[in-house]
């Protein structure tokens, strides 16, 4: 490296009883260097950055800040060393103003008054000196999702961080805001500030990285120049083999609508509501729905699994109206893949054999009355574990004990592995792929393709355009409760989608 190093990993080993999370690690990061992290689920960043911002202790290998030691296990020691960390999940307290967010833990608790005005001062010069714009008055509540992502930038840079540790910035932002983004980050890179990004979108790790870093199992398996390198070769270090996402491929045979809604109302907080929503879902066809999380996706795909109930409007399952039953609703084929997969998709603490059915306990195939037939629910799992290559744990262990690649094939099987081998009639897959790595999407997204050729009506809610644009064969945008027109892909462009998603007119 030609600059100096502002931090020093050296030989980092964490173990978490039989499992090594990393094992060896050596990493440097220069003084106005991007280094992109990258790895699969899994393979140890996350463990990796817990470490360097005191969450975790290192068994092994020390971190050097600045040229000093950083003490382990001090998150504290950590930004007073000029670390800071935008984490994935928006730390900020909604009802509070952005001022309120940013001053809160900067003062001790013993002074009787806070002093405002200096604070309001110095965020003011942060964001003016790096091009970030906000309203201290603001509440942040009110904020775009872009808008809370510039305050945890800012609130990170008023403590005085000289390294930012971004996990997965761009993942709900649309392509406008992540434009904005990018800006800014060159901005604080012309400064001097060092930044660590963690991302699944190669494509952006290779634009706004000078250097990258692979890790695979725990091991740092790869370092290189972002100029020097590929998305494929990124991949290949990734996974250990080549791996190529589905391109878009036309649906082979489109059939009668399995699901329609007609001016549909879901009452809910905020922009997590539907308003006059219309749509028709067909068999043989993946409608993609695109959007910034928060603006109704939850209410649309609650109504279609029977957890909510429309407040106007009528919904049709076939030529059924639809019931807001859960159970009946399994029962008529309708398969979902939900947000949450670590807190709705699966029952962390139960084995992995019970979750693999539990969608499916009141019906016959695996229950007499209130008893659990074990056998068939056993075999189910396995068949899962076996078709869905689900690795990591055998089916008497916990589901949380899999990786979130490894737990979201358990619900996709679970879903589209129905016990009498048919195929269902409506998939609700809401956000499949959110924060899988490369391969595990590639798995996700063959899968989704392979139930809509097998004549499934998919619906696909999901923030990632790419993926979008890769499979939807009509496309919908949803801004505020509001649903556009589902139009054939090939009539959008990602900036029309983007500004859709933003509240433009597509």
């Amino acid at each position: 490296m030609t600059r100096p190093p502002v931090l020093r990993l050296q030989g980092i080993t964490k173990r978490f009883g039989p499992l090594v999370a990393n094992d060896g690690i050596s990493l440097e990061l220069a003084v106005g260097e991007v280094l992109g992290l990258l790895g699969e689920n899994g393979a140890g960043k996350s463990t990796l950055v817990s470490i360097l911002f005191g969450h975790y202790t290192a068994d092994q290998g020390t971190i050097e800040a600045f040229g000093r030691p950083l003490p382990p296990g001090q998150p504290r020691a950590a930004l007073a060393a000029g670390i800071g960390m935008v984490h994935q999940h928006f730390t900020l307290a909604d009802n509070l103003s952005v001022l309120d967010n940013v001053l809160m833990g900067t003062e001790p608790l013993w002074r009787p008054f806070s002093r405002r005005a200096a604070g309001q001062a110095r965020l003011q010069e942060v964001a003016l000196r790096f091009g970030l714009a906000v309203q201290p008055d603001a509440r942040v509540g009110s904020l775009s999702v872009g808008e809370r992502q510039r305050v945890e930038i800012v609130k990170a840079l008023y403590r005085g961080a000289r390294v930012l540790i971004l996990d997965e910035p761009t993942a709900v932002l649309t392509p406008q805001e992540s434009e904005a983004l990018f800006a800014t980050l060159g901005r604080m890179v012309a400064q001097g500030l060092s930044i660590v990004f963690i991302s699944h979108k190669l494509g952006e790790v290779l634009r706004v990285s000078h250097r990258v870093a692979v890790l695979r199992a725990g091991k740092l398996v790869a370092q290189a120049s972002a100029a020097q390198v590929t998305q494929a070769q990124l991949a290949n270090w990734m996974v250990g083999q080549a791996v190529a996402l589905p391109g878009r491929t036309p649906a082979p045979s489109v059939g009668a609508v399995a699901c329609r809604l007609e001016g549909v109302g879901v009452g809910g907080d905020g922009r997590e509501r539907l308003v006059d929503a219309t749509l028709a879902l067909r068999a043989g066809e993946i409608t993609a729905v695109a959007g910034v999380s928060g603006n109704g996706q939850l209410a649309l795909a609650e109504l279609l699994c029977g957890m909510r109930r429309a407040g106007a409007g009528r919904v049709w399952l076939g030529e059924q109206a639809l019931r807001a039953r859960p159970a009946w609703l399994v029962r008529q084929g309708v398969a979902r893949i939900p947000e949450d997969r670590h807190g709705t998709g699966v029952v962390g603490d139960l084995p992995v054999w019970e979750n693999a059915v539990s969608e499916r306990l009141r019906g016959r195939a695996f229950a007499r009355g209130p008893l659990v037939r074990r056998g068939a629910a056993r075999t189910q799992a396995q068949r899962i574990v076996q078709a869905y290559d689900v690795r990591g744990a055998g089916i008497d262990a916990p589901a949380s004990a899999l990786s979130g690649g490894n737990m979201q094939k358990l619900i996709l099987g679970r879903a589209l592995l129905t016990p009498d081998g048919g195929t269902p009639r409506l998939i609700v897959a809401h956000q499949p792929t959110w924060g899988l790595d490369i391969g595990a999407v590639a798995y996700v997204q063959r899968q989704l393709i392979a139930a809509r050729d097998a004549g499934a009506a998919v619906l696909l809610l999901s923030d990632d355009l790419d993926e979008v644009l890769a499979l939807g064969d009509r496309i919908a945008v949803i801004h505020a409760g509001r649903l556009t027109e589902a139009r054939p892909a090939q009539e959008w462009t990602r900036e029309a989608i983007g500004l859709a998603m933003a509240g433009g007119a597509p």
